[in-house]
């Protein structure tokens, strides 16, 4: 926990920093604005931090109160730093230029000027992904196959992943995704982790959460309902989590396999955030994946975008989640080098089919910032069908 604090105060307050030098430019030397900007830099590197220990400590309104500002500010900065930082990287390069080849300097290439521009494009892009986190797409994916039984021409899976129901997720947010869900028809609805996010067992909450988990459970779906845990899961209190992910209607898949009457086997596992005692099943992905028939079409739910050794080619699809495409870019460049299979339909190397979502929630900022949060449908289609069409 020691390391994450300093990782994360070193991290996240190097950002303000530079920002704080970058920004103080802006004011006459002296002026009170300096000071009052000192204050909120430091108030805002620990605003994260005061809203987890305002929730452990049950002040939910206080973390609220925190939460939004902190987090609305937290995706701000992040485009702020990125656009200052290609603004520098931009009068860097201008000024060898200068002494390698004798250039001029364009005049909008001061340090002011360069500020004021990456505070422009900072603000219009935090009210953007404000829009856009708001917005649900739905990402349609068709896949065709001989496994389905005679009698089966179309499956349809709709997948949810990374909603982070928490404390920024109200009704109205979750009625959105469930519209979309809805309207989707899916014979069988999936979550690939990360439903939930912070702590669930506050006494005052029991209601709210309840109906939270109401609303997942009123989706009809003819074939089931199954889910995954996610890192958040764990974070969030696990069997806290599971509860409430079994009272929204799922059947949590932990490192096992269900066969349906639909030709369809499914097989989940555990992030692997959740290890030792807490593990359900002392199972292998390996052992799992080998134990499944090839003769039905194999569904594989993993919250990660990993491909594990062994499993390539014993799924016909993994749909999974986690990297939410970066969230705001440009994260999502730092998102491919942990994980380098990128979101949307992916054919492995084995002929095995990935669909790695973007998310179809937010973590810690409510912004996105082009990576619109989706829900998946992804209908299985019978070759022998799709020919007599």
């Amino acid at each position: 926990m020691s390391f994450f604090l300093i990782s994360f105060l070193s991290l996240y307050g190097g950002l303000h920093v530079y920002s704080f030098f970058r920004l103080r430019g802006l004011f006459t030397p002296g002026q009170p604005a300096i000071a009052l900007l000192a204050w909120w830099m430091i108030l805002m590197t620990t605003a994260p931090l005061l809203v987890r220990l305002s929730e452990r400590a049950g002040m939910d309104r206080c973390a609220l109160f925190i939460a939004w500002p902190g987090y609305l500010w937290m995706g701000f900065i992040f485009i702020f730093v990125s656009t200052l930082l290609l603004m520098d990287t931009i009068r860097v390069a201008s000024w060898l230029s200068n002494r390698l080849f004798s250039t001029s300097t364009p005049s909008f290439l001061t340090s002011r000027i360069t500020c004021e521009i990456a505070l422009l494009v900072a603000v219009a892009a935090s009210c953007y992904a404000c829009y856009e986190a708001w917005h649900i797409r739905s990402e349609h994916v068709v896949i065709t196959t001989t496994k389905l039984p005679p009698n089966i021409q179309k499956i349809r899976i709709v997948q949810v992943s990374d909603i982070h129901i928490g404390l920024l997720f109200n009704e109205k947010r979750l009625e959105r995704i469930m519209k979309v869900v809805r309207n989707a028809k899916p014979d069988i609805f999936v979550s690939t982790g990360d439903l939930v996010d912070g702590k669930l067992n506050r006494e005052d909450d029991h209601a709210h959460m309840d109906k939270l988990a109401a609303m997942l459970a009123s989706i009809p779906s003819t074939s089931g309902r199954f889910a995954v845990t996610g890192n958040h899961e764990f974070y969030a209190g696990l069997q806290q989590a599971l509860a409430f992910t079994n009272a929204a209607g799922f059947t949590v898949l932990r490192n096992q396999s269900v066969h349906l009457p639909t030709g369809i086997t499914i097989t989940g596992v555990d992030d692997p955030a959740i290890s030792g005692d807490e593990k359900e099943v002392e199972i292998s992905e390996q052992t799992l994946m080998k134990s499944v028939s090839k003769d039905s079409f194999h569904l594989l739910l993993k919250h990660r975008p990993d491909i594990s050794e062994g499993s390539d080619g014993r799924f016909d699809l993994q749909l999974s989640g986690h990297v939410h495409d970066g969230q705001i870019f440009p994260f999502n460049f730092l998102v491919k080098l942990r994980y380098p299979i990128p979101c949307g339909t992916t054919i492995t190397k084995s002929g095995s089919r990935i669909h790695v979502s973007r998310g179809t929630g937010t973590w810690g900022p409510p912004m996105r910032l082009f990576a619109p949060p989706e829900v998946t449908v992804i209908d299985i289609v019978s070759q022998h069908s799709s020919k007599r069409q």
